[in-house]
This record gives structure tokens, sequence and C-alpha cells, in this order.
């Protein structure tokens, strides 16, 4: 999955993850588990993603390499959120090798900078249960409270729109170039990432099916 910050890779993974019955992996969760391991390899990756920049790659390729070795991936997995650099890119190439695989698609969602900030500015989550709200598209039942668990929901760090316009700008420069590369490979499928909740499953079946 390729795509902006907010654009719906996330859904679209989660799609794909129930379509094939593969594992959808999120690169931002694994990351977010590794800032909360009390290390110095969290510590690290912490500050970058608090500042809206990208997380080191000997880090993000690690925590990758150590979840692509998971026997769940042997079959098949849904990427979301990494590659996101030529480097990535080269390390996944040999980590695909090594397990016998290559790439099949590549799902670029396109969307709007406004749309995005206004989509993730309003973004809540809750730091006990994980539940993700969106004030207006998908509030809580009461106000910045999460209807699982009860806890307060909060806002991510990198959800505020000073840092959002941060890393669509990080994005643009480390991540269409990428794009290209994947283009060219004639991999790459351009989706809209604005479409209704209830189009998006279709749409996502119309992009797998191309050759």
């Amino acid at each position: 999955m390729l795509g902006p910050p907010g654009s719906g890779k996330g859904t679209c993974a989660r799609i794909i993850s129930k379509i094939y019955g593969i594992p959808h992996i999120a690169t931002g969760d694994l990351l977010r588990e590794v800032t909360a391991e009390g290390t110095e390899r969290g510590r690290v990756a912490k500050e970058y993603i608090e500042r809206g920049e990208l997380v080191p790659d000997d880090i993000t390729i690690g925590v990758m390499e150590e979840r692509l070795s998971e026997p769940d991936c042997d079959e098949g997995f849904v990427l979301d959120g990494f590659p996101r650099n030529l480097r990535q890119a080269d390390a996944l190439d040999r980590i695909l090798k090594e397990k016998g695989m290559s790439l099949t698609h590549v799902m670029n969602l396109v969307v709007d900078d406004e749309v995005i900030i206004g989509r993730l500015s309003l973004r809540r989550s809750c730091p006990q249960c994980g539940a993700v709200y969106h004030l207006k598209n998908n509030p809580p039942k009461r106000d910045e409270i999460c209807d699982e668990c009860g806890a307060k929901l909060v806002q991510r760090s990198d959800d505020t729109e000073e840092v959002l316009r941060h890393r669509l700008e990080v994005y643009e420069e480390k991540t269409r170039p990428l794009l290209e590369r994947y283009r060219e490979a004639g991999l790459a499928r351009d989706m809209s990432g604005d479409l209704p909740i209830d189009e998006i499953t279709e749409a996502v079946r119309r992009v797998l099916a191309r050759d």
C-alpha cells in the first residue's frame, strides 16, 4: 500500500487481508510497539514519529524483517506503510528473495492534501484498547470517551495540523520516487482514497483484478 498519511491505507489493507486471508502488516503499529519497549531503539523511533519524520531505515527495516520472518507470512501478506523510500524498497526486495516471493501489486491511494488534514486532525484514539474514532465521521457515543473501555480519547502527537503538513512534505520527498520505481516496473495501480466507505471494498477488488 502506498499513499500519503491518512489516505486510507489501513482500511484498504484490512480489506485485502480479509479477501486473501493473509496478515495485514502495519508498519506504524509495529513502530509504536517499538516505542513502548523502553529501549534505545524505541526512544529514537519515538522522537522521529513525534516530529512527523520517517523513523531511521535501520530501525524500520529491522522491525519489518523480524515480522516478515514469522510463519503467518509464508503464504503472503499486505504491507501498510513499508517501504517508504528506495532504500527500504531494496531491503524488501532482498527479504522477498530470501523467502522465494515477489511483489504482485502496489496499490497507490490518491487523496488531496486538504482532505487528509481535515480527516486526520479530527482522528482520536484510545490509549487503553487502541480503538480509533473520527470526531465527524465516526464519533464516540460520549464526547472524547472510548465506547469500548471508557478511557479518555487522545489525539496522536503526529496528527496535529503542523505535523501533518510536515509529514505530507516528507512523503512527497521520500516516497514519490518509490512510486515511480513501481510504475516503471508495471506494479503500481492508482485508486481514490476519498471514496464512501461502502464503495471501498468493490474498488479494491477492481484494482486487484487488473492485469
